[in-house]
């Protein structure tokens, strides 16, 4: 994903953006301290996405303080994640929010268009893992993707799966999101031709031991091009999809530093 700086600095190269408005743009401060968090304000310049809030052991008040932070450091779009609805309710009396009761998101700000490769696919073993994929899924959508929704397509019943071959082949990353003994990855593994991202969830009876059992045979899959997130982490899945789908090629002189790097010229 091009970041904010090289867009900036390419801005300049072609006229589009002055030196001195070049030099206020990325010289604002790195992170804000307001007391019990530290907002990181540079989050965006460096890795092209700004700083997601985890509202989990946040109280609301102390959510609104973090989104006035970033609303002054410029950032137009906020998301917070396993927010719950009593405190989604309290933000949202100070600052207009789209909340997602069944992913426990909430967005401030509109929707980015999708700008990726391609479409990422969501796919659940079952309804009751919905929840972490609604998770992923509006954090990739947040992000700039195109996502489709694949639910309860277990391998207790493969015919499910199978009908949507076609759309699992043509996704560029897909998100496979399980519980019980986590086996849908394997098999969207062996389907795709693209990165898979298994996500155990703590769906399941006892020996699932709360998503244990899902996510040490997503480990052991033996399908490559399987990679695991922790469990229930629908978030994680989806803003690393979300890298994967925008992903674009080095330019001439990325690939020169590359270079100087495996020759020595860069060590300090």
């Amino acid at each position: 994903m091009r970041n904010e700086t090289k867009q900036v600095l390419e801005a300049v190269r072609d006229g589009g953006m002055s030196v001195e408005d070049a030099l206020l743009k990325l010289k604002t401060q790195p992170f804000e301290d307001i007391g019990f968090a530290k907002v990181d304000m540079h989050r965006k310049v460096r890795q092209g996405v700004p700083e997601v809030i985890y509202g989990a052991g946040k109280t609301p008040e102390q959510i609104i303080k973090i989104i006035d932070a970033m609303k002054r450091g410029g950032q137009e779009r906020v998301l917070i994640t396993r927010l719950d609805i009593h405190s989604a309710e309290i933000v949202m009396g100070a600052h207009p929010m789209v909340y997602d009761a069944v992913a426990r998101i909430g967005r401030i700000g509109s929707l980015p268009q999708p700008d990726g490769i391609g479409t990422i696919v969501v796919a659940t073993g079952g309804t009751s893992d919905i929840p972490v994929a609604e998770e992923a899924a509006l954090t990739a959508c947040a992000l700039g993707n195109e996502v489709l929704r694949l639910y309860d397509v277990g391998v207790a019943g493969l015919h499910r799966l199978l009908a949507h071959k076609e759309e699992i082949m043509k996704a560029s990353v897909v998100i496979a999101i399980a519980g019980m003994e986590g086996a849908l990855a394997s098999v969207l593994g062996g389907l795709a031709d693209c990165p898979v991202i298994a996500v155990p969830t703590s769906v399941g009876y006892g020996a699932s031991f709360h998503g244990l059992s899902a996510l040490l045979s997503m480990l052991n899959s033996c399908a490559s091009g399987v990679t695991v997130v922790n469990i229930d982490n629908g978030f994680g899945a989806g803003y690393f999809a979300s890298m994967v789908n925008h992903m674009e090629p080095r330019s001439g002189q990325d690939k020169a530093l590359e270079d100087g790097k495996e020759d020595g010229k860069w060590m300090v």
